[in-house]
């Protein structure tokens, strides 16, 4: 699953790096395109996204596990649910996509808001597709099968990767004035590949043997509780796209190139949690549910510190990375085509700023799942309402404090005090909940792994202080080069103290990667 993940996730890299090239890194064209590529989801997330994975898994895998048909007929009844709620919520959000526009981007053009309303309702049926993907994808996992659903969203990055390239063989304008053929391939290639992604997802589940049908009697599938459980994750969705919709507003203060900034630094910031923490959690969570059904606690929490461990051992150095490297990181991704130069730079500062971010966002994040497995939502409902409070006071302050071109550097530092703020009170509440969570050794693995991230870091630091002058690593060979050897010293470092640190987890990944290569 972890390679799969991988996979799309260099895709998804590849189509950002192509529409940067093709639309214009820093220019109004590419905020506008997206901020309107941005609505679909978070329209999503807020009315069902954030209940496939703390309410729906585990509601799935207790109906499977309790039902006489295997929950079949639970799983086709929901399903048949969300379609009938999406289909509503894509026409609404069709309806409202002026006011939905003026929410996330106020600091756009007049040119760049009609633009953008007529992008995001060729955008918004990717609603739908989103909701029926994720619905097939949760019944796949709860029957144990990872794999289609980490596959798909491959298919969804080709597809637009080669609209991408179409658009800049065809000649495309990069100003916000847009020749009809020039928009059509951009708005309707780009959701054609959200309808691949689905495509793919139904049809890996019809092969899994699933009868896929539509029950149009929706009774039967406990709405009352989905409704209970819901409405506490849909506070905790309503404050996480309110924090969403602060750093984006903040983001388009800092003027061209503001948003892209933010939203590109965003994306390569999620892949490594894509590859590593959400595989592990997608993994985790339905066997979480079921130790948690049968009120084996002392299982959940093993569930729990492994994952942590396991996530953090891979996080930490590549959060170092972040921190140190990236504005070569940009230079080697984004310096290409018509990207703006002043915009790689703040896109880079960005990244870096991100890199304090990861190692509190991932285990924040798992930590959460142990309360989705017990279904106390309404405790996540709380905490993820402090976690975006203390958000977006942060956004609010760096938008009050820092100058226009730095506001968007402020946005990731708001972002790590929030989820330090979150991954705290997690830890506190489950502690009390289940008697323990196996502190000492979560404690006693951290320090290692920073002390091992340390000396990664200060290889790193020594190999690009020693290559800085003979190499301009505002050059894009050059920074090549720089974060490529840099990158290569941290890792060896990290690896000889993980070593010398004896880190069990460490080893444990060695060894799962290299079966039958003596790695420790």
């Amino acid at each position: 699953m972890a390679v799969a993940t991988l996979a799309s996730r260099i895709a998804g890299f590849v189509r950002i790096v192509v529409l940067a090239a093709a639309l214009g890194l820093g220019t109004r064209l590419l905020d506008t395109y997206n901020i309107a590529n941005t609505l679909p989801n978070a329209v999503y997330e807020l009315i069902v996204g954030g209940t496939m994975a703390s309410v729906v898994v585990p509601l799935l895998t207790r109906a499977a596990l309790n039902e006489p048909d295997g929950g079949v007929l639970y799983a086709q009844r929901l399903l048949t649910l969300i379609i009938y709620v999406l289909s509503g919520i894509t026409v609404l959000a069709i309806v409202a996509a002026p006011l939905l526009i003026d929410i996330y981007a106020p600091g756009f053009t007049t040119e760049q808001r009609d633009l953008a309303i007529v992008f995001s309702r060729y955008f918004f049926p990717q609603i739908l597709f989103y909701g029926i993907s994720a619905t097939a994808a949760a019944i796949l996992n709860t029957r144990g099968r990872f794999g289609a659903p980490a596959w798909a969203p491959l298919c969804n990055s080709v597809i637009v990767i080669a609209v991408g390239l179409s658009y800049a063989a065809v000649g495309g304008s990069t100003t916000t004035t847009l020749a009809d053929g020039h928009l059509l391939l951009l708005a309707v290639g780009t959701t054609a590949g959200v309808f691949a992604q689905m495509t793919l997802v139904v049809w890996a589940l019809r092969r899994a043997g699933f009868p896929i049908r539509l029950r149009l009697d929706p009774r039967g599938i406990a709405i009352r509780r989905i409704g209970q459980l819901g409405s506490w994750v849909l506070l905790s969705v309503v404050t996480t796209q309110i924090l969403v919709a602060a750093a984006t507003r903040a983001a388009s203060w800092s003027g061209p190139g503001g948003i892209t900034a933010y939203q590109n630094a965003n994306a390569i910031y999620h892949v490594p949690f894509a590859v590593i923490a959400v595989s592990v959690m997608t993994a985790m969570l339905p066997r979480l549910s079921q130790y948690a059904a049968r009120d084996e606690h002392q299982r959940v929490i093993a569930g729990l510190s492994g994952a942590v461990r396991t996530a953090l051992v891979v996080m930490a150095p590549i959060a170092a990375a972040f921190i140190l490297l990236g504005p070569q990181i940009a230079t080697v991704l984004f310096d290409h085509g018509n990207s703006n130069t002043d915009t790689v730079r703040v896109l880079g500062l960005v990244l870096s700023a991100y890199g304090l971010t990861l190692v509190p966002f991932t285990s924040y994040t798992i930590m959460q799942r142990g309360l989705y497995a017990l279904q106390d939502t309404r405790t996540a409902a709380v905490i993820t309402a402090v976690v975006a409070g203390v958000g977006v006071a942060g956004c609010a302050a760096a938008g009050w404090l820092l100058s226009a071109e730095d506001i968007v550097i402020g946005i990731p530092i708001a972002y790590a005090v929030a989820y330090t703020t979150g991954l705290s009170l997690t830890a506190v509440v489950l502690r009390r909940r289940l008697g323990f969570i196996d502190g000492k050794r979560l404690i006693r693995t951290h320090a290692r792994v920073f002390a091992a991230a340390a000396c990664g870091a200060g290889c790193a630091l020594l190999t690009r202080w020693a290559l800085a002058p003979a190499l301009d690593a505002s050059a894009w060979v050059d920074a090549l080069v720089t974060g490529g050897l840099a990158a290569l010293a941290g890792g060896v470092g990290y690896l000889a103290a993980g070593r010398l640190l004896r880190l069990a987890e460490l080893r444990h990944l060695l060894n799962a990667a290299l079966p039958g290569v003596r790695t420790w």
